[in-house]
């Protein structure tokens, strides 16, 4: 049987993170493909973590600058190994490299880590956000540098796999689009779902270990819902997300409908019975889950351009894209009073992700690109100049590295 190593920056959390659920979908695209998986982590496991033992995956805790991983990975031998995140391949990707030089090595990006930084940074200093800003980032140059190490890089968003080629010249057989990998929306399913006068509300998403999410609720509160209730002062919204801090917790007001409702098991459930979701975010990068999520239970949402992007290419967005925050309440006051215009933001978010996320095609995508790559390794690799030159001369020093601080430690 083929074999897979994962390594993980943490353990997969599912239920409270879009990476969670990201590394999930992948976990089970490589069960189909046939691979036996062992998951290995630096990390403790939370009581949100995926029991991977009950999906036939084996978990294995590594050491980091430890020579223990060496040994594990030769023995091993995996066909395959993937990084969550560029971090994990700094760390591990010359071992790998040096203890199985034939495994095909697959980054796992999650979100271009630089251009979140960039973002963030920017907006805090409240000065405007252009690429450049994200092209010097530190972050940027390490990541850049882990792309071309990895023989295929997986991004989930069409805007940045879009930078990282035109902005920075990275060759296309080195990046592959793939976005979240859902089922499609059946007609038999759109029937089943709660109708516009059966849902009530308004709902927030976000784990609060995310700087944005933290932010897009804290705006919320101060200057997006006070419009909202103002012209809906029966409606109320629920705020969701694991792992909220006491700044956020402490924003529970019913008597203003902002009511603040910490992590939820079952979210699906919730989402169906809401009639529109709001995700007003000023920065961060990736693809967002939550949006997905709400079109998958055909639920409109009111989001921002940085919300939206990457997410829709040239198709209608499943609500409305808002740039400030007046636009923002009027928009979300429309959608909740607007039946008709609700249930065609809703078949439009149908179309997205029938379109775009849709699993059979995106998982076919992927083992097609493996596929390449396998066959034709040796040329795929020595293609990559900057890829071979980064091997010789970053990872030495990583290496170097590593080794010094184990034998510190010991």
């Amino acid at each position: 049987m083929k074999k897979a190593l994962f390594i993980g920056h943490v353990w997969p959390e599912p239920s409270t993170t879009a990476a969670g659920h990201r590394m999930l979908q992948l976990l089970e695209v490589f069960q189909k493909f046939g691979y036996h998986i062992t998951f290995a982590s630096t990390a403790q496991k939370t009581e949100y973590s995926l029991d991977l033992e009950n999906m036939g995956i084996t978990s294995v805790d590594i050491l980091l600058n430890h020579s223990s991983f060496d040994v594990f990975a030769a023995e091993l031998s995996p066909d395959v190994v993937i990084f969550d995140r560029f971090m994990v391949e700094e760390q591990f990707g010359w071992r790998v490299a040096e203890f199985v030089p034939r495994a095909i090595r697959i980054l796992n990006t999650e979100d271009l880590h630089g251009l979140r930084k960039a973002r963030e940074e920017a907006y805090l200093k409240q000065e405007t956000f252009y690429l450049d800003l994200w092209k010097t980032h530190p972050v940027t140059l390490r990541e850049v540098a882990s792309i071309y190490r990895s023989d295929i890089s997986l991004m989930i968003s069409s805007y940045e796999l879009s930078i990282l080629r035109e902005k920075l010249g990275i060759p296309n057989e080195l990046l592959l689009h793939l976005p979240f990998m859902v089922e499609n929306i059946s007609k038999e399913e759109i029937l089943k779902w709660p109708k516009f006068k059966d849902r009530r509300d308004f709902v927030v998403v976000g784990n609060g270990r995310h700087a944005p999410n933290i932010d897009s609720i804290k705006i919320l509160k101060a200057k997006i819902w006070p419009l909202i209730r103002k012209e809906l002062p029966d409606a109320q919204i629920h705020v969701y997300g694991a792992y909220l801090p006491q700044q956020i917790m402490e924003m529970h007001r019913p008597d203003q409908g902002f009511l603040v409702k910490g992590w939820a098991e079952d979210m699906g459930t919730i989402l169906k019975n809401t009639r529109v979701v709001l995700a007003p975010l000023q920065f961060g990068a990736g693809i967002k889950g939550k949006l997905l999520d709400a079109m998958q239970f055909g639920t409109p949402s009111v989001t921002t351009p940085i919300g939206a992007e990457g997410m829709h290419g040239n198709l209608p967005w499943n609500g409305t894209i808002c740039r400030d925050w007046e636009s923002f309440a009027q928009a979300a006051i429309s959608l909740y009073q607007n039946p008709v215009q609700w249930k065609e933001a809703r078949a439009d978010g149908v179309v997205l992700v029938n379109t775009l996320f849709n699993k059979d095609s995106l998982q076919s995508r992927l083992l097609q690109a493996m596929d390449g790559v396998h066959q034709n390794l040796e040329e795929h690799r020595n293609k990559n100049f900057i890829g071979r030159l980064l091997q010789h001369h970053t990872l030495t020093s990583s290496k170097y590295l590593a080794k010094w601080i184990e034998a510190k430690n010991t």
